[in-house]
């Protein structure tokens, strides 16, 4: 008696058809799963004896063989459970090999035979749409998430009783149906608002050009002075996320298990904010069983980073491919797994080990040294992936208690945007969205100065220390703050603001 069941694997963040073939002779009681099964795989020969048991359903006291082909892939997770049992009541007759035949499953059961949510619905259901197929079987909590994928229906089960009378013809499954604008309608979801912070005017704009042209940033600034309060309000100027954002941001949380009941999609740019005590494989991904990290939970988004020299050298390191590639490898004896990490890194930081290196109300304590030493924690290629510094000093107390707001988060957005649409006219023919993605080519070609421009730009590198790296930097930084003012040339002005975004360039900066 055999019998074939579709399933998904999860690999990165992208489905892979899986078919469980069940083959049941007569012979000693047995149960073997073959096809490179990891351990959460191999258990699932005692959940679904129990659920098939305790569902009503005999289980065959024969032997029992269970393959995951392809088997040269590894299966993980527990999302088995269900085409596995499925497979057994299909080769014992319980279950007809034409009703099982057009539909995806996937399912975790319990010992009583409910149906438990798994990791990797979303993925899986693309997987499932790709290859043509009518349906997919999902977990109950699971529909909705699964439901926001096109052109196929998504049946919701709770229990092993329900999908085997659903496949019976004696129970009818409604389809779950999700109206995919409706995540997406303004509900106020930002609690917070760059209208609440006192005074940093100029780091208020430093964000902004941040924003509008995707820039890597970092401050850099006593404790207290408002690092991360203005950090955490980035996300309320960036552009809004896309549906196809959202999916492939989704996909990553769905299967790293973080996506949470109540919010089936990602409907708002991720802000990740990592402690500086976070392993390597937490920051960057992987571990035995890899996982994406915080780099690809950021993918749309912002990883903010606080304290970045705390951080440990070799987690530091590792951010330099996500930040020139967008994506990270992790590669395994078995396999290569590939995740996105498309972010915007934004990191604060103390000038010194005390915090209060050339603060004019506070002394600093530290040696020449020890400035040096927490400095060089940063290696130079990291920093080179960095286009802004913008130092940010302690609040004036006239501004902490001052009554009159700053510009609201709405207003500035609406720059942003402005900007972030002349910039996709600008590169619609190129893979890239953003000024901050420009290669040197882009940059001869969108990045033009005059006469006046370079004078400037020359007596800043020759003058103020600053490194030849910061060249590219400031005409990238140049183009997105013309670009915010709707200028079609770069101005000397434009290029005069740029340069005091290289704080950290500058010769004297570095004590």
């Amino acid at each position: 008696m055999l019998a074939r069941v579709l399933s998904s694997a999860v690999i990165g963040i992208d489905g892979c058809l899986v078919e469980v073939e069940v083959d049941i002779i007569q012979g000693l009681p047995s149960f073997t799963i073959v096809g490179l099964p990891e351990t959460a795989v191999k258990e699932s020969k005692e959940r679904v004896k129990s659920a098939i048991g305790n569902s009503g359903y005999p289980f065959p006291a024969d032997r029992i063989t269970v393959n995951l082909a392809p088997a040269n892939i590894k299966k993980g997770g527990t999302a088995f459970d269900l085409p596995i049992a499925l497979g057994i009541l299909t080769a014992t007759g319980i279950v007809s090999r034409d009703s099982t035949s057009s539909h995806l499953y996937m399912g975790e059961l319990s010992l009583d035979g409910r149906v438990k949510s798994v990791s990797g619905a979303l993925p899986m259901a693309l997987a499932a749409r790709a290859a043509g197929h009518s349906g997919i079987i999902v977990p109950a909590e699971n529909g909705q998430e699964a439901s926001f994928i096109d052109d196929i229906a998504v049946y919701p089960v709770k229990n092993l009783s329900q999908l085997v009378e659903f496949l019976q013809g004696r129970l009818d499954i409604p389809p779950v149906k999700t109206d995919q604008r409706e995540p997406f309608r303004p509900d106020g979801r930002h609690r917070v608002d760059f209208s609440e912070v006192k005074g940093q005017e100029h780091v208020k704009r430093a964000l902004e050009v941040a924003a509008a042209g995707g820039h890597n940033l970092v401050m850099v600034g006593p404790p207290g002075s408002g690092k991360t309060m203005l950090a955490r309000r980035l996300p309320t100027i960036l552009p809004s996320i896309s549906f196809g954002e959202a999916i492939e941001t989704t996909k990553i949380f769905s299967v790293g298990g973080l996506l949470e009941k109540s919010q089936p999609l990602i409907t708002a740019r991720p802000f990740r904010n990592p402690h500086h005590t976070i392993s390597d494989a937490g920051l960057i991904g992987g571990g035995q069983i890899p996982r994406p990290g915080e780099v690809s939970l950021a993918h749309n988004g912002v990883l903010f980073l606080d304290e970045l020299p705390e951080f440990k050298k070799p987690a530091l390191e590792g951010l330099r491919q996500p930040l020139e590639d967008s994506k990270v490898t992790i590669s395994r004896a078995a396999t290569t797994i590939t995740y996105p990490a498309s972010f915007m890194l934004v990191a604060a930081m103390n000038p010194c080990p005390c915090g209060y290196y050339s603060d004019p109300k506070h002394e600093c304590g530290c040696s020449f040294q020890q400035i040096r030493r927490y400095r060089s924690k940063i290696s130079g290629p990291l920093m080179d992936r960095i286009d802004i510094h913008v130092e940010v000093p302690a609040v004036a107390y006239k501004h902490l208690a001052g009554i009159d707001r700053g510009e609201s988060s709405g207003a500035i957005k609406a720059r942003v945007d402005a900007a972030r649409r002349v910039q996709a006219a600008r590169f619609n023919r190129s893979h890239i969205y953003a000024n901050a993605q420009m290669n040197s080519r882009h940059i001869r070609r969108h990045c033009r100065i005059d006469s006046a421009a370079q004078s400037l730009l020359e007596t800043a590198i020759d003058k103020l220390g600053l490194s030849a790296r910061a060249y590219n930097r400031i005409l990238k930084i140049s183009r997105t703050i013309a670009d915010l003012e709707t200028k079609r040339e770069i101005d000397v002005g434009h290029v005069s603001e740029a340069i005091q975004y290289r704080t950290l360039d500058r010769g004297k900066a570095m004590v």
